[in-house]
C-alpha cells in the first residue's frame, strides 16, 4: 500500500531520477523508435530545428536561418560556436554527412523515410549548406529536428550504448540493465545529473517516488492511482497530449473490408465511459485523428456511442466476428475488454489477445490481425498520418498496417505534404478528417493527457506536449 511507503530520501546531492516502465532499446538516435530511447536521445543530441513544447511548431535550434530559394531549394546557415560534447566545433560538413547517412541504405536508419524528400545536400561554406528536394515538401522544418552527428561518426556501425558524440544538454556517462546515467555536457545549461531508471512494477514506481528516491515519472501510472499519490505528498500535473489512441482495423479483408463492419466498430465503442472510468478523465474524447493542440486540428463533433446503430449494422452483415489485439498493460487490457464487451452487447463475437510490444508489432506488420488498439504517441505534425494511411506506406514500405487503400485519402495526403501554405494545408487536413469519418478507415478514440508525477525537487516540471523531457535541464 502507498501509505506504508517509507519516506527516506537519500541525503546529500544525487542525480535527478526519471522512472520509466520499460528499458531503452538503443541510445543511438539513428535507430531509436521506442518512446524511452527517443526521449533519452533527444537529451543527448540536437537537430537543426526543435519543436515548441506547447504548440509543437518548429523553431530554430542549430540552424540560425533557413531560406527558401524556391520550392525545392533551401539554404541553411548554422549557429556559430556550437560544439559537440567532445569539444569539436559543429560545421556544415557534419550536417551534410548526417543527412546523407540517414538516407543511406547501408546505414538503415529508422528515420530514412523522414529524409526521403531530400534529393541531395551540399556544403556552401563552413557554416552553410544547401538542401535540394525531390519535390515541394511542407514539413521540412519539422523533419529537420533529427539529431545531427559528427561527420566521422554519421556512417558508423550502430552504437546502442550512447557513445556517439552529441550536441544536446547531456552526455551518456553509463548504460547498464535498467539504468542510463546522464551528466550535464560541458558548457550546457543543464543543472543536475540525471538517471533514467527502469522499474517495471507500477507499485514499485509509486513507492520509489513517495520515498523520495525518484523525481519524475511521465505517463507510467494508471490515472486511477493519481489521487492516492497526491495524498502521499508527491505532485501530480497533467497537460493535453499530442497523441491519439485509435482502433486499427485491417481494411483489406473480411470482416473490416466492408464499410458496415467498420461503421459498427466505430459506433459500438463507448468512448466517454472509458475516458471517465478507466482513464479517470485524463483524456479527451477524439473528434478526429489530430489532437486539439495541433494547428491543423479541425473542430468536429465526436462520434457518439450508438449501440443500437452498431447492432443494426451487425445484423445487416449477418453477424460480426473478430479478434482484438492489445498490450498486457493492466489499463490497456481493461480497455480492450471493455471495448470487446461493448461490441458483444451489440451482437459481435470478439476475442481479446494481449501481446508484448514486439510480438504485437510483428503481427500487425505481417497483417496477422483483425483489429488492434494502438496509440500514436508523438503526433507532432499532421503529415505523420501519411505513414499510417497512405497506400505507399503499406508494410514493408511503411506503417500503414491497416492496409488502407483509398485514392482520395492518398490525394489529400499528397497535396498536404507538398503545400507550404498553412491555411491550404489546414483545409486539406480537414477534408482528410471528413473522409476518414465517412469511410471509418481510421477510428480515433481519445487523446490521452500527459500525466506527470514529480518530487518536491522537480516541482513544476512538465514534459512537452508530445512527452519529451527537455525541461529536466532546468532542475
Amino acid at each position: 500500500m502507498l501509505l506504508a511507503a517509507c519516506r527516506s530520501p537519500e541525503s546529500g546531492p544525487r542525480p535527478l531520477e526519471i522512472v520509466v516502465s520499460s528499458e531503452a532499446e538503443t541510445l543511438d538516435p539513428r535507430y531509436a523508435v521506442d518512446a524511452v530511447s527517443h526521449r533519452i536521445t533527444r537529451l543527448v543530441h540536437r537537430g537543426l530545428m526543435t519543436l515548441d513544447p506547447t504548440t509543437l511548431e518548429p523553431k530554430r535550434a542549430l540552424a540560425e536561418s533557413l531560406r527558401y530559394v524556391d520550392d525545392v531549394t533551401v539554404d541553411v546557415t548554422l549557429v556559430r560556436d556550437a560544439t559537440f560534447h567532445s569539444g569539436k566545433a559543429l560545421t556544415a560538413a557534419d550536417v551534410v554527412a548526417t543527412l546523407r547517412a540517414l538516407a543511406a541504405p547501408a546505414v538503415h536508419a529508422r528515420s530514412a523515410r523522414v529524409v526521403e524528400p531530400i534529393a541531395s545536400v551540399e556544403e556552401t561554406g563552413p557554416l552553410s549548406l544547401r538542401i535540394h528536394l525531390h519535390r515541394p515538401h511542407a514539413t521540412l522544418e519539422t523533419d529537420l529536428e533529427l539529431p545531427i552527428l559528427r561527420a566521422d561518426e554519421a556512417f558508423a556501425p550502430p552504437r546502442p550504448d550512447g557513445s556517439l558524440d552529441g550536441l544536446g544538454p547531456y552526455r551518456v556517462s553509463s548504460m547498464r540493465s535498467g539504468e542510463v546515467a546522464l551528466t550535464p555536457a560541458r558548457g550546457s545549461s543543464a543543472r543536475s545529473a540525471v538517471t533514467v531508471r527502469t522499474v517495471r512494477d507500477e507499485n514499485a514506481r509509486a513507492l520509489r517516488l513517495i520515498a523520495g528516491r525518484a523525481d519524475v515519472a511521465v505517463n507510467v501510472f494508471s490515472p486511477s492511482l493519481m489521487p492516492a499519490m497526491a495524498r502521499e505528498g508527491v505532485h501530480v500535473a497533467t497537460r493535453p497530449g499530442a497523441n491519439v489512441t485509435y482502433l486499427l482495423l485491417r481494411a483489406d479483408r473480411a470482416p473490416f473490408e466492408r464499410l458496415e463492419a467498420r461503421r459498427a466498430a466505430a459506433l459500438g465503442v463507448d468512448r466517454r465511459r472509458i475516458v471517465s472510468g478507466l482513464l479517470a478523465g485524463a483524456a479527451s474524447v477524439a473528434t478526429g485523428a489530430l489532437p486539439p493542440s495541433l494547428w491543423a486540428h479541425a473542430d468536429a463533433a465526436p462520434l457518439d456511442f450508438d449501440g443500437a446503430a452498431a447492432g443494426a449494422a451487425i445484423r445487416a452483415l449477418g453477424g460480426l466476428r473478430f479478434g482484438l489485439l492489445t498490450s498486457p498493460d493492466r489499463v490497456r487490457l481493461s480497455i480492450a475488454r471493455t471495448i470487446a464487451q461493448d461490441m458483444r452487447d451489440a451482437g459481435a463475437e470478439v476475442e481479446v489477445t494481449a501481446l508484448e510490444l514486439g510480438s504485437l508489432l510483428a503481427r500487425l506488420t505481417a497483417g496477422d490481425f483483425d483489429a488492434a488498439i494502438l496509440n500514436m504517441p508523438e503526433l507532432t505534425e499532421p503529415n505523420v498520418l501519411r505513414l499510417f494511411l497512405h497506400s505507399a506506406s503499406i508494410p514493408p514500405a511503411g506503417t500503414n498496417r491497416g492496409r488502407v487503400r483509398d485514392a482520395e485519402i492518398d490525394r489529400l495526403l499528397d497535396l498536404a505534404a507538398q503545400s507550404r501554405g498553412k491555411d491550404e494545408r489546414r483545409a486539406l487536413y480537414a477534408a482528410l478528417e471528413a473522409r476518414l469519418r465517412e469511410t471509418h478507415l481510421f477510428i480515433p478514440l481519445w487523446h490521452e493527457h500527459q500525466i506527470t508525477v514529480t518530487s518536491a525537487r522537480t516541482h513544476g516540471f512538465l514534459p512537452s506536449a508530445e512527452g519529451r523531457w527537455l525541461a529536466i535541464a532546468n532542475y
